[in-house]
């Protein structure tokens, strides 16, 4: 039995590259989710004036993975404590936010929200939305497998190879053999 999952933390290329090394994880799609176009393209998001948030869809086995600990590697993966924004990326198709497919997932989005608050992680108070997924919009080809296949250009070792990095060390119990 597997589940989805749909998280917004900044980046989606930064997401995918991090969640595709955990165990458990089977696919990630990096999308657009929370907005009112149909079907929008990334620069239609990158506009701000769909509404859309840039997202990866997880498909995971919760025996292996369970939801509580993707979203621990969600809250340390990005800075859930600014609004609109990751380091230089800056617009509502940013923004921290969990899109929950069921009461399940709504309720431990919360609880892991309040424990990582609580643990004072981040030093300033979260502001991640938590809301319910109306519809999950794949993003384009060339932005899905995009750290895979594209590791030599500056955003992504600049940006993506250092959090994934990070992750993988931090997280380093939760890594696919």
């Amino acid at each position: 039995m597997t589940e989805t999952a749909v998280l917004g933390g900044g980046c989606f290329w930064c997401a995918e590259a991090v969640f595709l090394s955990l165990r458990g994880v089977l696919s990630v799609r990096p999308g657009y989710a929370g907005g009112s176009t149909d079907r929008p393209t990334y620069e239609q998001v990158c506009s701000g004036l769909t509404g859309h948030a840039e997202v990866v869809e997880i498909i995971f086995d919760p025996t292996i993975m369970p939801y509580e600990q993707l979203l621990r590697v969600f809250f340390t993966l990005h800075d859930p404590t600014t609004l609109n924004r990751q380091g230089n990326d800056v617009g509502t198709q940013y923004r921290s936010i969990i899109f929950w497919t069921s009461e399940q997932q709504r309720e431990s989005a919360i609880v892991v929200g309040r424990e990582i608050e609580q643990s004072d992680m981040w030093g300033a108070p979260i502001v991640t939305k938590i809301e319910p997924l109306t519809i999950f919009w794949p993003a384009e080809a060339k932005h899905q497998d995009y750290f895979r296949r594209n590791p030599g250009t500056g955003y992504c070792q600049a940006v993506v190879a250092p959090k994934v990095m990070k992750m993988r060390k931090i997280f380093s119990q939760l890594l696919a053999s």
